[in-house]
């Protein structure tokens, strides 16, 4: 069995509520594709003889194959949040991207598959359904882990410098709070300001600065999940915003509530 990867909400909002109806694990895909895969995750749930559960999540800038009941596919980038409905007892197992990870298989661009989703045979032919036959005879992660290794050696293009360069930036944007517009990405990685819209557009789906937006709001929606920061005024400017109004609004627009809202207790 590969080595689970760090634990992190990654924009499932209210993680430790939603980890009281299922468990997700992720796990390390081999070392070929490292360069393309972040990891794999696997969600599984037994409500039998309980409500459904819905589970909010935050997009990332992040493709995603799925393997689920009836609904298996490849998903790009979201571009706001969705919720995701379990009952019964069931599991689904995912395959996510790097940023731009996705792009090499593709081999057009990503903001063409955003809010959308491609059947998993219009990215690898007649595997696809072998793959799938095999997927859904087994049940264990480590088999399942395996069989995707397969596929995607199998289908492997080659190593892409603008995946790292892409990751090194979105890594810059989690990691450095100050970092809150598109130019200073473009002064700290010497880059053309079209240029690195062009870049993303091709290879992430999204702008940079929708990425900035999205994973500010989703620190503000763990701060407030994990009790750290209720008061909006400070959250606001902590994370860039001049006026709050416009943070409520893009915590709104992403997170479909204001951020009081949000804070809130749900009502059971």
């Amino acid at each position: 069995m590969p080595n689970t990867t760090q634990k992190r909400s990654m924009g499932i909002l209210q993680l430790s509520e939603g980890e009281k109806k299922f468990q997700l694990s992720r796990f390390a895909p081999s070392e070929p594709l490292r360069h393309f895969v972040k990891h794999y995750w696997v969600v599984r749930w037994d409500l039998t003889g309980q409500p459904p559960f819905l589970q909010d999540v935050i997009p990332n800038p992040c493709v995603n194959l799925v393997m689920e009941d009836h609904r298996s596919g490849i998903y790009g980038v979201a571009s706001r949040m969705y919720t995701k409905k379990i009952e019964g007892k069931g599991q689904v197992f995912g395959i996510k991207f790097h940023p731009g990870g996705f792009y090499p298989f593709i081999r057009t661009a990503l903001s063409n598959l955003t809010d959308q989703s491609l059947a998993i045979e219009e990215i690898f032919g007649a595997d696809a359904a072998e793959y799938e036959q095999q997927m859904n005879a087994e049940t264990d992660p480590a088999d399942r882990i395996a069989l995707t290794d397969a596929l995607l050696v199998k289908h492997l293009p080659q190593q892409d410098g603008s995946i790292t360069l892409i990751n090194q930036i979105i890594d810059r944007i989690l990691i450095d709070p100050e970092l809150t517009k598109v130019e200073q990405i473009c002064d700290s990685f010497h880059l053309n300001k079209r240029k690195l819209q062009r870049l993303f557009n091709q290879y992430v789906g999204i702008s940079p600065k929708w990425v900035i937006k999205l994973y500010r709001l989703q620190n503000a929606a763990e701060a407030m999940d994990t009790g750290k920061q209720y008061d909006t005024l400070k959250l606001s400017v902590d994370l860039g915003y001049y006026d709050q109004s416009h943070f409520i609004k893009d915590f709104k627009s992403i997170i479909g509530k204001t951020p009081d809202e949000y804070a809130k207790p749900a009502v059971l």
